[in-house]
């Protein structure tokens, strides 16, 4: 993540989505819409665009070419590792950088530009502290709305109230267990490229709302469309309690070394 070159992007923790700059930014119409469905939603494939919006596969089309020839959008295979027998291979549609930065606010180059004074005149730690700090108001936010939530349910309640402070965030069953959360949008992303510390300090608050081990598997600041991070099955307490009982059992560990016998008895 770290000291990737930035670019005009987007905007601080928690402010909604608002269309600036380029084209986009000025249009409330059709287009902009199928943008920001494939911000929100995407990978997506034309005809479930289609779908959401009311439209004719060629009215979709149109839209879609005029997008991918302009850099906002790309198109790639849907399951590029997958060979299809017969016919062409489905097509999903992501938003690109240009793409994502066309919904951005204007201060990330202030964010920047503050976290590097911070960081030349108090250091590294100084930055992990605000990043912890901007993190706790989060936390203290979210705290209520999964407190009182039963475990199976907190990742769902997550992902709503990330998608309400503009992340585009939805949750969903992991391939190899446990559950996936998944924010299509992130407001910090360029300053995050720069600064990982604000990525590291999110991870942690999750863990903490959730009470499970979770773990972050990509990142938009990364060059990742999405950022992705694991819900291990797991609670923390039920860790913590194994870990107690393991500790408390009085069995010595077994190093795999013989004992030794003392030569003067």
């Amino acid at each position: 993540m770290g000291g990737a070159e930035r670019t005009e992007g987007s905007a601080r923790t928690g402010a909604a989505l608002t269309p600036v700059g380029h084209e986009l930014g000025s249009e409330t119409g059709t287009r902009a819409r199928v943008a920001r469905l494939i911000l929100e939603h995407g990978p997506i494939t034309a005809s479930a665009l289609g779908e959401r919006l009311g439209l004719t596969p060629a009215a979709i089309r149109r839209h879609l070419d005029n997008l991918v020839s302009e850099g906002m959008v790309e198109a790639r295979d849907a399951h590029p590792v997958r060979r299809r027998r017969r016919g062409r291979p489905a097509r999903v549609f992501v938003i690109t950088g240009a793409g994502r930065d066309a919904f951005v606010h204007g201060y990330d180059d202030l964010a920047a530009s503050a976290l590097r004074f911070l960081a030349e005149k108090a250091g590294p730690q100084a930055v992990a502290e605000f990043a912890q700090r901007q993190v706790a108001e989060l936390e203290r936010r979210y705290r209520p709305l999964l407190a009182d939530a039963p475990p199976h349910q907190r990742v769902r309640l997550l992902a709503e109230a990330l998608s309400n402070d503009g992340y585009a965030a939805s949750a969903g069953a992991a391939p190899a267990g446990g559950e996936q959360l998944c924010q299509h949008h992130c407001p910090v992303a360029h300053v995050a490229a720069e600064f990982p510390e604000l990525c590291d300090a999110e991870v942690e608050a999750f863990a903490r709302l959730l009470g499970t081990p979770v773990r972050r598997l990509a990142t938009i600041a990364h060059g990742d469309s999405v950022c992705t991070t694991h819900v291990s099955p797991r609670d923390i307490g039920s860790l913590s309690a194994e870990a107690r009982s393991q500790r408390g059992t009085g069995t010595p560990r077994q190093t795999g070394r013989p004992v030794q016998e003392d030569p003067r008895k």
